[in-house]
């Protein structure tokens, strides 16, 4: 037993005195990369299969969570560390005779908070590592050309980022319309070949790029039948976030700084997290025009706007001064709105979105349902009220502390409800739930994350 625990330690850990040198070695490997991308934007690299050595291999596989679903194989990352050595040994030379061939990634259905489902694809472990390695190349190669404006699954940058720095512009600047863009199945609809194209601009290493095309062409298990398509990226791969920015730098932001902002009479700012984006726009002329050509530039590259869920929403700080009623959007689970200051000014605001607080309560329950009998009242309290911890991290920002505060209140009531159907006797009454929550308090809303 002891033994066993060792092991585990060991895999948890990923032998850090073993793999601090290649550690840094591969990281000295891939700035050098950045640098080159960063001061060349039209460098191109020629040489980079020789990254996929065993050293760079072993560290991408500590990196792994061992606590991910299996795919396809059915091989855990504790079972392939059994003869690590050897496992990585083998890939790094199919690697070499072009003989690795990745595996079908496996699909499973998630619910979304509006009810219906998503696909996430799960790949092998082996396919896993080769896919960190490729991640991080492509990454040192593309984040020093990536625009400002891009926040989603990036190095330095996050949700919270996003909604500051939209806020803050809102706040600096008039703003007419807002333009609240939704892309129809992004992920699941950008084209194989556009994007190799587009990897080739950059990337001047045949096999490198055969590899790529190699995980394209890998297809879908789902329901035990393998489906192939010459579009799409499964969300949950490990390379699906840097390949869906690549795809939405050349299609999206490159041609909003470069063809839209100089013809454009008013202000035009994009800020975009993977495939939520918003478009700011100084003149309502401006929006609709936005919004027109938007929809042919997407339509060049196999995408398209939805129509129901794309629209143009009054946002002016001036005519809402003077009593004219704006409207409101969604961006990262807030609502954008504008409000009253302290001092009566008109600025934005943002609250935890409707559709957001629905969604969560509704996971409250279904959780509580699930393990109400299987942990005494002080277990589920302890997880419960780590799951609201998470919650205020997140949605407790400038402006949000009511909404979230309402949010924690209807959750706990969720908590009492299926308390008492833990067995046809009712186990406490409302005013001994107060009595337990005094003694028991669960995290009140703060401001995590301040907007100004």
């Amino acid at each position: 037993m002891e033994g066993r625990t060792s092991g585990l330690i060991d895999l948890c850990k990923g032998n850090i005195m073993d793999t601090t040198d290649s550690s840094n070695q591969m990281a000295t490997k891939l700035q050098r990369i950045a640098w080159l991308s960063e001061r060349d934007e039209h460098k191109q690299f020629n040489w980079l299969m020789h990254h996929y050595n065993e050293e760079t291999l072993k560290e991408c596989f500590y990196e792994l969570d061992g606590k991910k679903a299996l795919g396809a194989d059915g091989i855990s990352k504790e079972q392939y560390h059994k003869n690590l050595d050897g496992n990585v040994r083998g890939l790094v030379a199919k690697m070499k005779r072009m003989a690795y061939v990745p595996g079908p990634v496996r699909e499973v259905m998630i619910p979304k908070s509006n009810g219906k489902m998503r696909p996430l694809g799960i790949s092998n472990i082996e396919d896993k590592i080769v896919q960190k390695m490729t991640a991080k190349i492509l990454e040192s190669i593309y984040e020093p050309l990536f625009c400002e404006t891009s926040y989603g699954f990036r190095p330095g940058r996050s949700c919270h980022m996003a909604i500051k720095a939209l806020h803050e512009h809102l706040y600096r600047n008039e703003v007419e319309m807002v333009l609240d863009v939704d892309i129809k199945n992004f992920f699941g609809t950008i084209d194989h070949n556009l994007l190799r194209e587009m990897l080739e601009e950059k990337i001047n290493d045949v096999r490198f790029i055969r590899y790529i095309v190699r995980m394209f062409r890998a297809g879908v298990l789902s329901e035990g039948d393998l489906k192939m398509s010459e579009e799409g990226v499964p969300q949950g791969s490990i390379c699906s976030p840097i390949l869906a920015n690549i795809f939405a730098h050349y299609v999206i932001d490159m041609w909003i700084d470069n063809m839209v902002k100089p013809n454009c009479r008013g202000q035009v700012k994009m800020f975009r997290y993977a495939d939520d984006m918003i478009i700011c726009c100084e003149l309502e002329s401006d929006a609709y025009r936005v919004k027109e050509a938007l929809g042919k530039r997407l339509e060049r590259f196999n995408l398209a706007l939805s129509e129901e869920k794309t629209k143009i929403v009054p946002f002016s700080k001036a005519k809402a001064e003077r009593g004219i009623k704006q409207g409101t959007f969604d961006f990262l689970g807030f609502t954008f709105y504008l409000g009253r200051s302290r001092k009566g000014t008109v600025i934005p605001k943002v609250r935890t979105c409707g559709k957001a607080i629905r969604g969560k309560l509704k996971k409250v329950g279904e959780w509580m349902r699930r393990h109400r009998n299987r942990h005494t009242l002080p277990e589920i309290w302890q997880q419960f009220c780590v799951k609201l911890r998470g919650h205020i991290n997140y949605y407790g920002v400038s402006f949000n502390t009511k909404h979230v505060g309402i949010f924690l209140d209807k959750a706990a009531g969720i908590v009492f409800k299926w308390i008492n159907r833990r067995s046809q006797k009712r186990s406490m009454t409302w005013r001994e739930f107060e009595k337990y929550i005094q003694k028991n308090p669960y995290p009140r809303a703060t401001v995590r994350v301040k907007l100004f």
